[in-house]
Protein backbone atom coordinates (compact mmCIF):
# COMPACT_ATOMS: atom_id res chain seq x y z
CA UNK A 1 0.00 0.00 0.00
CA UNK A 2 1.33 3.59 -0.65
CA UNK A 3 2.10 5.63 2.17
CA UNK A 4 -0.06 8.79 2.98
CA UNK A 5 1.24 12.00 3.38
CA UNK A 6 2.74 11.78 6.29
CA UNK A 7 0.86 15.33 7.55
CA UNK A 8 -2.44 13.45 7.41
CA UNK A 9 -4.51 12.39 10.62
CA UNK A 10 -7.74 10.34 10.25
CA UNK A 11 -9.97 12.24 12.75
CA UNK A 12 -12.89 10.26 12.73
CA UNK A 13 -12.90 6.61 14.32
CA UNK A 14 -14.82 4.50 16.62
CA UNK A 15 -14.39 2.24 19.59
CA UNK A 16 -16.06 -1.23 21.02
CA UNK A 17 -17.71 0.92 23.54
CA UNK A 18 -19.89 2.15 21.03
CA UNK A 19 -21.61 -1.34 20.64
CA UNK A 20 -20.38 -1.85 16.74
CA UNK A 21 -16.90 -1.42 16.46
CA UNK A 22 -14.10 -3.94 16.90
CA UNK A 23 -10.47 -4.01 17.57
CA UNK A 24 -8.90 -2.00 20.47
CA UNK A 25 -7.90 1.89 20.25
CA UNK A 26 -4.22 0.21 20.26
CA UNK A 27 -5.08 -1.78 16.63
CA UNK A 28 -6.40 1.33 15.56
CA UNK A 29 -3.50 3.37 16.35
CA UNK A 30 -0.69 1.00 14.92
CA UNK A 31 -2.73 0.47 11.81
CA UNK A 32 -2.41 4.69 11.47
CA UNK A 33 1.27 3.94 12.18
CA UNK A 34 1.58 1.64 9.66
CA UNK A 35 -0.02 3.85 6.81
CA UNK A 36 2.71 7.01 7.55
CA UNK A 37 -0.54 9.26 9.01
CA UNK A 38 0.86 11.87 11.62
CA UNK A 39 -2.04 11.36 14.01
CA UNK A 40 -5.84 10.30 14.38
CA UNK A 41 -8.66 11.50 16.86
CA UNK A 42 -10.51 8.81 18.22
CA UNK A 43 -14.33 10.19 18.15
CA UNK A 44 -16.73 7.48 19.50
CA UNK A 45 -20.49 7.99 19.50
CA UNK A 46 -21.34 10.85 22.82
CA UNK A 47 -23.33 8.78 25.68
CA UNK A 48 -26.77 10.34 25.44
CA UNK A 49 -29.55 9.72 27.70
CA UNK A 50 -30.93 6.39 28.20
CA UNK A 51 -33.83 6.37 25.83
CA UNK A 52 -31.70 7.68 23.15
CA UNK A 53 -30.35 4.50 20.89
CA UNK A 54 -28.78 2.94 23.89
CA UNK A 55 -27.42 0.13 21.91
CA UNK A 56 -25.59 1.88 19.41
CA UNK A 57 -23.63 4.23 21.53
CA UNK A 58 -21.19 4.31 25.34
CA UNK A 59 -23.12 4.54 27.91
CA UNK A 60 -22.61 7.85 30.24
CA UNK A 61 -20.45 5.43 32.87
CA UNK A 62 -18.17 4.23 30.14
CA UNK A 63 -17.01 8.18 29.27
CA UNK A 64 -14.46 7.89 31.60
CA UNK A 65 -13.13 4.60 30.44
CA UNK A 66 -13.14 5.87 26.57
CA UNK A 67 -11.14 8.94 27.89
CA UNK A 68 -8.47 6.81 29.80
CA UNK A 69 -8.03 4.15 27.31
CA UNK A 70 -7.47 6.96 24.59
CA UNK A 71 -4.82 8.66 26.71
CA UNK A 72 -3.30 5.22 27.35
CA UNK A 73 -2.87 4.84 23.37
CA UNK A 74 -1.65 8.53 23.11
CA UNK A 75 1.25 7.74 26.24
CA UNK A 76 1.87 4.57 24.52
CA UNK A 77 2.39 5.70 20.70
CA UNK A 78 3.97 9.15 21.49
CA UNK A 79 6.89 10.08 19.60
CA UNK A 80 5.33 8.03 17.33
CA UNK A 81 1.72 9.12 16.57
CA UNK A 82 -0.24 12.08 17.60
CA UNK A 83 -3.05 10.45 19.52
CA UNK A 84 -6.30 13.07 19.86
CA UNK A 85 -9.49 12.31 21.86
CA UNK A 86 -12.43 13.52 20.56
CA UNK A 87 -16.45 12.98 20.43
CA UNK A 88 -18.99 11.87 17.69
CA UNK A 89 -21.46 13.71 19.25
CA UNK A 90 -25.36 13.98 18.13
CA UNK A 91 -27.63 16.59 17.17
CA UNK A 92 -31.20 16.23 17.95
CA UNK A 93 -33.76 18.87 19.27
CA UNK A 94 -34.38 18.52 23.05
CA UNK A 95 -30.71 16.55 23.81
CA UNK A 96 -28.82 19.56 23.87
CA UNK A 97 -28.28 20.31 27.47
CA UNK A 98 -27.26 16.68 27.64
CA UNK A 99 -24.70 16.71 25.15
CA UNK A 100 -23.15 19.71 26.66
CA UNK A 101 -22.47 18.65 29.73
CA UNK A 102 -20.90 15.70 28.20
CA UNK A 103 -18.45 18.07 26.23
CA UNK A 104 -17.87 20.17 29.29
CA UNK A 105 -16.86 17.14 31.20
CA UNK A 106 -12.85 16.33 29.81
CA UNK A 107 -10.64 18.37 27.55
CA UNK A 108 -11.71 16.94 23.82
CA UNK A 109 -9.78 17.91 21.09
CA UNK A 110 -12.33 17.86 18.27
CA UNK A 111 -16.21 16.97 17.97
CA UNK A 112 -18.08 16.36 15.30
CA UNK A 113 -21.61 17.27 15.14
CA UNK A 114 -23.95 14.74 13.16
CA UNK A 115 -27.52 13.89 12.65
CA UNK A 116 -28.38 10.42 12.40
CA UNK A 117 -32.28 10.98 13.59
CA UNK A 118 -35.61 12.43 11.66
CA UNK A 119 -37.74 12.17 14.75
CA UNK A 120 -37.80 9.18 15.82
CA UNK A 121 -36.15 7.37 12.92
CA UNK A 122 -32.57 6.57 12.45
CA UNK A 123 -32.12 6.60 8.57
CA UNK A 124 -28.88 5.20 8.34
CA UNK A 125 -29.77 2.25 10.20
CA UNK A 126 -29.73 -0.51 7.85
CA UNK A 127 -32.36 -2.29 9.67
CA UNK A 128 -34.87 0.52 9.49
CA UNK A 129 -34.14 1.34 5.51
CA UNK A 130 -37.98 0.48 4.32
CA UNK A 131 -38.83 3.58 5.69
CA UNK A 132 -37.47 5.37 2.96
CA UNK A 133 -40.09 3.71 0.71
CA UNK A 134 -42.86 6.01 2.96
CA UNK A 135 -40.80 9.16 2.25
CA UNK A 136 -41.05 11.79 0.13
CA UNK A 137 -37.08 12.66 -0.38
CA UNK A 138 -37.50 16.16 -1.24
CA UNK A 139 -39.36 16.57 2.20
CA UNK A 140 -36.79 14.03 3.41
CA UNK A 141 -33.96 15.92 2.88
CA UNK A 142 -35.28 19.47 3.73
CA UNK A 143 -36.30 18.25 7.27
CA UNK A 144 -32.42 16.66 7.38
CA UNK A 145 -30.82 19.49 6.41
CA UNK A 146 -32.80 22.17 8.58
CA UNK A 147 -31.48 19.68 11.59
CA UNK A 148 -28.10 20.21 10.44
CA UNK A 149 -28.58 23.64 10.26
CA UNK A 150 -29.25 23.67 14.00
CA UNK A 151 -26.79 22.31 14.55
CA UNK A 152 -23.92 24.22 13.23
CA UNK A 153 -26.14 27.04 14.98
CA UNK A 154 -26.04 25.49 18.42
CA UNK A 155 -22.19 26.37 19.08
CA UNK A 156 -22.14 22.39 20.21
CA UNK A 157 -19.35 21.25 17.47
CA UNK A 158 -16.36 21.95 15.46
CA UNK A 159 -17.29 20.50 12.15
CA UNK A 160 -20.38 18.48 10.67
CA UNK A 161 -20.30 15.11 10.28
CA UNK A 162 -20.95 13.24 6.84
CA UNK A 163 -23.09 16.05 5.38
CA UNK A 164 -25.25 14.13 3.32
CA UNK A 165 -25.56 10.87 4.94
CA UNK A 166 -29.18 10.10 4.35
CA UNK A 167 -27.67 9.21 0.66
CA UNK A 168 -26.26 6.04 2.10
CA UNK A 169 -28.43 3.39 0.68
CA UNK A 170 -28.64 5.45 -2.41
CA UNK A 171 -31.76 7.43 -2.14
CA UNK A 172 -30.28 10.61 -3.50
CA UNK A 173 -31.49 14.19 -2.85
CA UNK A 174 -33.38 15.17 -5.50
CA UNK A 175 -33.29 18.99 -5.33
CA UNK A 176 -30.08 20.28 -3.38
CA UNK A 177 -30.88 23.37 -2.61
CA UNK A 178 -31.59 22.51 1.04
CA UNK A 179 -28.03 21.28 0.90
CA UNK A 180 -26.26 24.47 -0.09
CA UNK A 181 -28.56 26.63 2.17
CA UNK A 182 -27.24 24.50 5.00
CA UNK A 183 -23.91 24.88 3.55
CA UNK A 184 -23.97 28.82 3.32
CA UNK A 185 -24.83 28.69 7.60
CA UNK A 186 -21.90 26.40 8.32
CA UNK A 187 -19.74 28.59 6.36
CA UNK A 188 -21.25 32.07 8.76
CA UNK A 189 -21.02 29.41 11.75
CA UNK A 190 -17.29 29.07 10.91
CA UNK A 191 -17.34 25.19 11.21
CA UNK A 192 -15.38 22.09 9.25
CA UNK A 193 -16.79 19.44 6.99
CA UNK A 194 -16.12 15.98 7.65
CA UNK A 195 -14.72 14.63 5.02
CA UNK A 196 -15.93 10.97 5.45
CA UNK A 197 -14.59 8.15 3.14
CA UNK A 198 -16.81 5.74 4.71
CA UNK A 199 -19.66 6.65 1.84
CA UNK A 200 -17.20 4.71 -0.44
CA UNK A 201 -17.76 1.44 1.68
CA UNK A 202 -21.58 1.84 1.97
CA UNK A 203 -24.04 0.85 -0.88
CA UNK A 204 -24.01 4.91 -2.26
CA UNK A 205 -20.29 4.04 -3.31
CA UNK A 206 -19.85 7.95 -2.48
CA UNK A 207 -18.10 9.87 -0.04
CA UNK A 208 -19.80 12.04 2.15
CA UNK A 209 -20.28 14.72 1.15
CA UNK A 210 -20.67 14.19 -2.78
CA UNK A 211 -18.70 15.88 -5.20
CA UNK A 212 -20.69 18.71 -6.10
CA UNK A 213 -21.15 19.36 -2.54
CA UNK A 214 -16.93 19.16 -1.72
CA UNK A 215 -16.65 21.84 -4.63
CA UNK A 216 -19.43 23.99 -2.83
CA UNK A 217 -17.66 24.01 0.27
CA UNK A 218 -14.37 25.27 -0.96
CA UNK A 219 -15.90 28.17 -3.04
CA UNK A 220 -17.32 29.13 0.66
CA UNK A 221 -14.53 28.40 2.26
CA UNK A 222 -14.77 25.67 4.57
CA UNK A 223 -12.35 22.94 5.06
CA UNK A 224 -12.69 19.33 5.31
CA UNK A 225 -11.06 16.98 8.13
CA UNK A 226 -10.63 13.76 6.84
CA UNK A 227 -12.36 10.79 8.71
CA UNK A 228 -12.13 6.92 7.67
CA UNK A 229 -15.17 6.64 9.56
CA UNK A 230 -13.44 3.58 10.72
CA UNK A 231 -15.28 0.67 12.94
CA UNK A 232 -12.53 -1.80 12.36
CA UNK A 233 -8.44 -1.01 12.16
CA UNK A 234 -8.56 -2.05 8.73
CA UNK A 235 -10.86 0.53 7.97
CA UNK A 236 -8.54 3.44 9.13
CA UNK A 237 -7.24 6.00 6.78
CA UNK A 238 -9.63 4.43 3.53
CA UNK A 239 -8.86 6.09 0.85
CA UNK A 240 -7.26 9.02 1.80
CA UNK A 241 -5.44 9.38 -1.15
CA UNK A 242 -8.80 9.66 -3.38
CA UNK A 243 -9.94 12.31 -0.55
CA UNK A 244 -7.14 14.42 -1.28
CA UNK A 245 -7.32 14.73 -4.86
CA UNK A 246 -11.12 15.22 -4.46
CA UNK A 247 -10.61 18.17 -2.48
CA UNK A 248 -7.47 19.72 -3.68
CA UNK A 249 -9.03 19.32 -7.42
CA UNK A 250 -11.61 22.13 -6.09
CA UNK A 251 -9.14 24.19 -4.38
CA UNK A 252 -10.13 22.85 -0.63
CA UNK A 253 -7.94 23.02 2.48
CA UNK A 254 -7.68 20.34 5.01
CA UNK A 255 -7.45 20.67 8.52
CA UNK A 256 -7.09 19.32 11.63
CA UNK A 257 -8.34 20.35 15.38
CA UNK A 258 -6.40 19.87 19.03
CA UNK A 259 -8.03 21.36 21.99
CA UNK A 260 -10.86 22.52 20.05
CA UNK A 261 -8.46 24.54 17.56
CA UNK A 262 -8.50 24.61 13.84
CA UNK A 263 -4.58 23.31 12.59
CA UNK A 264 -3.44 23.31 9.17
CA UNK A 265 -2.96 19.88 7.76
CA UNK A 266 -1.79 20.73 4.44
Amino acid sequence: MTPLPAHLYDSHLHTPLCGHATGHPREYAQAALDLGLAGLCFTDHVPMPAWYDAPWRMKRAQLGEYVQTVLAVQEEFKGRLSVRLGLEADFHPGTEAYVREVLEAHPWDYVIGSVHYLGAWGFDNPEFVDEYQRRDLTNLYRDYYALVEGAARSGLFDAIGHLDLPKKFGHLDPDGMSALHALDVIAAQGLALDFNTAGWRKPVAEAYPAPDLVRAAATRGIPFVLGSDAHTPGEVGWRFQDALKEIHDVGGEVVTYAGRERQSAG
